[in-house]
């Protein structure tokens, strides 16, 4: 959020964006978040999917909806002349009504056009989860003090996931007799990650920045960054 406000007062005048075009750039914002701001805070008319209103589009079109064809759907039923109130009523909906187990079908108000009334039919058991083993630097200098800083690099502004926010150094796997400096667990989705962190000089060839960790907390750090630091007593 900090990373936010700095973009939004040094490139937009202080003016917070209202638009998913211009929202989409700052750090930490999505394409459901910025949907959503820019909806009901702006009355843009443009439809959001989080896992709930997915999961009314899917049992509404008796379709396994996904990716790209989630957003089609969800725009071809938005109300364009209120459409803030239409994606909260949405994400309401999934939410109370329309729930994963048990949904309150009789209840609902789009039990007419709903093409499953219930559970849609599983056709395929779900994945299972993946196992990963994934590496990180952690760089950090000017001893134990408050002057201490660690290095971090920032994601490009053009990723799917967690844009523009900032990371440690990514590794190739490590082979030798050397330990890590010590092992996390991390999971997203379907994947399990083994995360193994050393400690190491700084690379070279890294675009990246000295952070001092008294600025850690108010910067954007991703998820696994933050639960890395935090072990490391950085954070």
């Amino acid at each position: 959020m900090h990373a936010a406000a700095k973009v939004i007062v040094g490139k937009h005048g202080g003016r917070f964006p209202s638009t998913v075009e211009t929202l989409l750039p700052l750090p930490g914002i999505g394409r459901y978040t910025a949907a959503a701001i820019a909806s009901i805070a702006f009355g843009e008319p443009v439809a959001v999917v989080d896992g709930n209103v997915e999961r009314v589009l899917r049992r509404v079109s008796g379709e396994r909806l996904a990716g790209e064809a989630l957003w089609t759907a969800a725009n071809d039923l938005l109300d364009a002349n209120c459409p803030g109130d239409f994606n909260q009523a949405m994400m309401e909906l999934g939410a109370v009504v329309c729930t994963p187990r048990a949904p309150a079908c009789l209840t609902c108000p789009l039990i007419e056009p709903c093409a499953t009334r219930g559970e849609l039919a599983a056709t395929e058991k779900p994945p299972p989860q993946k196992k990963r083993e994934i590496h990180y630097a952690l760089h950090y200098r000017n001893g134990d003090g408050r002057d201490r800083e660690v290095f971090l690099v920032q994601r490009a502004r053009a990723e799917s996931l967690m844009a523009g926010m900032w990371e440690l150094p990514g590794l190739p796997g490590m082979n030798g007799g050397v330990a890590p400096l010590f092992t996390v667990r991390h999971s997203i989705t379907t994947t399990d990650y083994t995360v193994r962190v050393w400690c190491g000089a700084q690379q070279s060839n890294l675009d990246g920045k000295w952070i001092p960790v008294e600025r850690l907390p108010k910067i954007a750090l991703t998820g696994l960054t933050r639960k890395i630091l935090s072990r490391a007593d950085l954070l």
